[in-house]
């Protein structure tokens, strides 16, 4: 078996255990892989929500000069408005809340912007029924 299509995004950081608290707090991810690159000595790890088969590659360096940030960013389709309240309520006391939640209507929905340890962007979104539209093309 032979893994085809889009399967990953790699995203430098310069603190990955910082990134990998914040894309569990906020994203619901958690490490499915992880070592030491043997030629640049820096830790590498996957990152997934196990929603699909999909990975966030960390990839630990000593600066980050490109980040994602608004446009660019990364979307994770949240439950519920709630809850992406509660997490934009800890984004603000952790001061990583870049956009309140703002609610664009269909097809866009409910969403919001944090900042990442390194200054990426990832969107929380309720409503955005973008895997749900993917599903359903033949």
């Amino acid at each position: 078996m032979i893994d085809v299509g889009l399967t990953h995004i790699a995203l430098p950081v310069t603190d990955i255990d910082q990134s990998i608290k914040f894309y569990a707090a906020y994203a619901g991810m958690q490490v499915i892989h992880s070592r030491v690159d043997a030629e640049t000595g820096f830790a590498v790890v996957w990152l997934c929500d196990r929603t699909r088969p999909f990975v966030i590659v960390l990839i630990q360096t000593s600066s980050v000069n490109s980040v994602l940030s608004p446009l660019a960013h990364l979307g994770v389709g949240c439950q519920s408005r709630e809850i992406i309240d509660s997490l934009c309520e800890k984004a603000k006391q952790e001061e990583v809340l870049l956009q309140e939640p703002k609610d664009s209507g269909y097809p866009i929905g409910y969403w919001a912007f944090l900042r990442d340890p390194d200054g990426h962007t990832l969107e929380l979104s309720y409503g955005q029924e973008i895997g749900l539209i993917a599903e359903q093309i033949p």
